[in-house]
Parts: structure tokens; sequence; C-alpha cells
């Protein structure tokens, strides 16, 4: 295997699309289009929460069950470390569903 710059870690649907902002700009999200991790440490409902925006629009979160250890990186400094990036977005498909990311370590060295 060559050298890649970055590699799939996971890949998840946004949870909460459906009650965000996300469904105001979801005819804009296109396969290869980056997105931004947002830590919440002060969140009241989940210390570990990252929410994902486009811009200054928040589309929702990284699911709950895989936040955690992307959360803890990022509180020690390894937020360039990661990049999000839309797989597909879907208009036809449950709320719940529509908008798949594909979550990728970049090389820091």
């Amino acid at each position: 295997m060559g050298y890649q710059p970055s590699r799939s870690l996971d890949s998840f649907y946004i949870a909460g699309f459906q009650f965000w902002d996300g469904p105001e700009v979801l005819h804009e999200l296109k396969p290869g289009m980056k997105l931004a991790l947002v830590p919440e440490q002060d969140n009241p409902y989940d210390p570990s929460a990252i929410a994902i925006y486009r811009g200054g629009t928040k589309l929702g979160y990284v699911p709950s069950e895989r936040n955690e250890l992307i959360a803890t990186m990022m509180f020690y400094g390894h937020t360039n470390v990661f990049e999000l990036m839309v797989l597909q977005a879907d208009p036809e498909r449950s709320p719940w569903h529509q908008v798949r990311v594909s979550l990728r370590v970049r090389d820091a060295r």
C-alpha cells in the first residue's frame, strides 16, 4: 500500500440532523464536501458531544456511541488530525439517514 495522506476511521449518519439546521442546507451537501467538528464540552447532555458544522450552519452531531475517543483526542489538542467529509446526502431517505459522513485521520507528521 502506498502513502495515503489520510485514512478512514469510521463512517456514520449525522445524529440529530433533522433537529438542527441540516434540512435547510441538505441540497447544498455533496460527496467529498468537508465539514467541521466542534467539541461541546459544556453540553448538558453529553460532555463528549461533538457538533458537526458546514460553515456557520449546525448540522447535528457525531453519534454519542462514537464520540468519546474523538472528544478525548480533541480535548488533548489533536483537533487538526481529523477531517470529516460528506459521503452521501439523500433527501429521499428518512431524516435519520439523510447524510452519511466519513471520519478520517490525517497524517500530521
